[in-house]
């Protein structure tokens, strides 16, 4: 063994660099490099607190092997960020490859933006009305005797900030142009606020209809 370490001791050198040198040629070749926008995940949200402004996507540069990068789509990479310690307001996070979910055969090696601020709101529920938006008119002779919604009210729940300012919410546009007798309509809710979530989706809307009675001439 000890001869080994001791004789031709200057090819053995030279081989070691030759296959070193091979081995990196053999790991950098047909590398590539590509840029896409990828999803920012939150995590660890606050009880009782939402997301209400942030950054959807960031870009990020990832290197690899060219024959898999064109295989690479942004759903298989992620920033992950924990938000546990941020507070009512706006917050700023930094990221780097850590926060960077991606396949480990590839590496990471720009991200822009490299901070990111978001916003946290406290969430709030709230009874509201609902209110039947009727278009059109009964058939010629009838008319509308009673409406009645049912439920009555929903809860909503969402950010503070915009909860508060929603006192009664529409339904859908419900059309009685032309009825001639009772329905009943299972109604959407038109609900514009998107991060704002209602415990039900649908309500009843009973219309009465009932005919005019002409008057009988003095």
């Amino acid at each position: 063994m000890k001869e080994f370490f001791t004789t031709n001791v200057p090819l053995k050198l030279a081989s070691l660099i030759v296959a070193v040198a091979l081995w990196f040629f053999v790991m950098l070749s047909g590398r590539s490099e590509i840029t896409m926008d990828i999803p920012v995940v939150f995590t660890e949200i606050p009880e009782r607190f939402e997301v209400v402004e942030a950054p959807k996507t960031i870009s990020v540069t990832i290197e690899g092997q060219e024959r898999l990068l064109k295989y690479l789509q942004p759903s298989d990479v992620s920033a992950v960020v924990s938000v546990s310690e941020a507070k009512t307001g706006r917050s700023f996070f930094t990221i780097s490859q850590k926060n960077i979910s991606l396949p480990k055969s590839f590496l990471v090696t720009s991200i822009d933006p490299e901070t990111i601020s978001l916003t946290m709101e406290r969430q709030l529920k709230k009874i509201v009305s609902v209110r039947p938006h009727i278009v059109g008119i009964p058939e010629k002779g009838f008319r509308i005797a009673n409406i009645i919604v049912d439920p009555e009210s929903i809860t909503l729940e969402g950010p503070a900030s915009t909860v508060t300012k929603i006192d009664s919410i529409k339904t859908e546009p419900i059309d009685i142009n032309g009825i001639n007798s009772n329905l009943v309509y299972k109604a959407n809710l038109n609900l514009s606020a998107p991060l704002v979530k209602k415990n039900l989706t649908k309500v009843d809307v009973k219309l009465s209809v009932e005919k005019i009675l002409k008057e009988n001439p003095q």
